[in-house]
This record gives structure tokens, sequence and C-alpha cells, in this order.
């Protein structure tokens, strides 16, 4: 594996990042109340835009490959959309903020733009999400809340690649994946393993941390059809809903049990958080892979 590229763009921490498109300019939060732009420039970056309208520390940021949207997301309890506009008097090209009505009374933890770019999700300490979308009739961005059966601080949240589905990790030990279909904005989804009927906060799967941890990151595969999540219990749970029904609950680890001649796997082992150990009967491998979301085992 090649050396890592290092930058030191200050003496101070940085509490959140994103990158643009080509990934020559990257907005960064010096752990404080703006977001600084670098861009690029040979082997070093430099300082060339300063976001400023959040008065307390911005704590997640998320830039839109296609729009070229900024949005940020702050103790404040505040979001902002930033676009880059043409200053009238200068000519000169300027990010204009636009505030976000979220509706929470706690800090925001997390943003991402959805996968369309027409949406995105903000996770707070409220124990809820906001799911924001454009109104152009009022010319401002509108939310929604997902509220139950959230207990806790939402740490994480990442979306399907159908722009509906949106899976969350909380303190309150689970990963979550909802339904964040707005009427009027979406197109209404295909069926997927997570459901056919997806009105707006449906809940599609709930799972638990295997010891009790707060889950701190959860991802959907390329497919959407597998969720991971990473939990303070020090474990990477993976979750196959359409697998076959043998574990009760939440699978916490997959092994390589035995090996055919070839080298391939023929039987795989299974744990779980229902107390069960599984050993599978595989073949050919191919037939595994295309189930398990493309994941190979070795």
């Amino acid at each position: 594996m090649s050396a890592p590229e290092v930058f030191s763009l200050a003496q101070v921490p940085l509490t959140a990042h994103a990158f643009n498109a080509d990934r020559q300019q990257v907005a960064v939060s010096l752990n404080s109340n703006d977001a600084q732009i670098y861009t690029r420039s040979g082997s070093d970056w430099n300082l060339t835009e300063t976001l400023s309208e959040h008065d307390k520390l911005i704590t997640s940021i998320d830039w839109a490959p296609n729009t070229n949207r900024i949005v940020t997301a702050s103790q404040d309890r505040n979001a902002y959309v930033w676009q880059q506009v043409q200053d009238p008097n200068t000519g000169k090209l300027i990010w204009k903020p636009s505030l976000v009505l979220l509706r929470i009374n706690r800090a925001a933890t997390y943003v991402r733009w959805s996968p369309l770019e027409d949406k995105f999700a903000v996770a707070s300490g409220a124990r809820a999400i906001a799911i924001c979308s454009f109104d152009p009739e009022n010319d401002w961005w509108v939310s929604k809340l997902l509220k139950k059966p959230i207990r806790s601080t939402v740490l994480s949240i990442d979306w399907h690649p159908n722009n509906v589905l949106l899976a969350a990790g909380s303190a309150d030990m689970k990963a979550r994946v909802f339904s964040a279909y707005i009427k009027d904005v979406d197109k209404r989804p295909s069926p997927t393993i997570w459901g056919e009927k997806l009105p707006f906060n449906t809940i599609c799967g709930e799972y638990s941390s295997p010891s009790g941890g707060w889950v701190h990151s959860v991802a959907f595969s390329p497919s959407g059809d597998v969720l991971a999540f990473a939990s303070h219990d020090s474990a990477i749970t993976i979750v196959y809903p359409a697998a076959p029904a043998v574990h009760q609950n939440t699978i916490t680890s997959v092994r390589p049990y035995e090996y055919g001649p070839n080298g391939n796997v023929t039987k795989v082992s299974t744990t779980g958080v229902d107390g069960k150990l599984v050993v599978w009967s595989v073949n050919p491998v191919g037939s595994v892979t295309s189930k398990l979301g493309g994941m190979h085992l070795r």
C-alpha cells in the first residue's frame, strides 16, 4: 500500500470536513463556528473562502458533488445550505447561505445529502432526524422529523441508493432503517428487501449492537441490500435482511468454516445476538456471494 498523503491545515482539531467533486477543494471546520474552504495548489492547500453564519461549533459538513452545494450543521441547532452565486457588484462568485428550518431543540450532530441531492438529513441530540427539502414557493429549506422510536442522540446516518431509505445509528445502542419518503419530492420507490409500502417514518429495520455500545457509524452496501454498523463495544455488525431467517436477531460474525479441494468456501459459520452458532452449507461460493451483497469469504 502506498504511503498516505498528510497535510497539516491547522494547529487545532478539525471537527468536520468534506471534499468537492474533483477533490481539489475541501471544506473543514477548525473546531469553530466557521467553515473554511481550502483549494489545492500542488502539494499545498491554500485558504480561499470562509463561510461564516453559525454561532456555535460546526459539527458536520457535506458537499454535494453534482449541484456543488455545501450543507453545514452546528451545535447552534441550525443548518445552512451554501450555494455559489454571482455577486451583482463585483461579478465574482460568492457563497450565499440559506437557513434551514430544522425544528430541533438540541445540537445537530451529522448531515448528509441524499444520492439525488434534492434532500439532506440532519441528525441531532433531540432524538430526531430532520429530513430537509427545498420549498420553491417560499424559497427556503423545510424539514420533517423522524422521531419514533429513537431514544437518544443520533450519531450517524447514511442514505440508501434509492434516495428514500435512511440508516441511522444512535446512542440508544440501535441501528435503524427508516423511510424518509416525502410526497411531492420523491418518486414512489420500487419495492426493496426493506419493504414495499414506505410512508414517512416507517421503521424498516431495527438492530441492536452486540454488547450494548453506542452505534457510531452506519453504511449501506452499494446495492442497498446489506447494512453495516460499527458500535462502541468494538464490534462491526453486518445485517442481511434477505437472508434465511435462522437467526432471530443481528448476525455479529461471519467466518469461513470449511474449504473444498479447489480452495472455495464450502461451509461458513455465523454467530448472532440470539446466542446461536450456525454452520451453513455453501455450494458453489458464487451463490453465497450474491446473497451476501457481493462479500467474498476467504
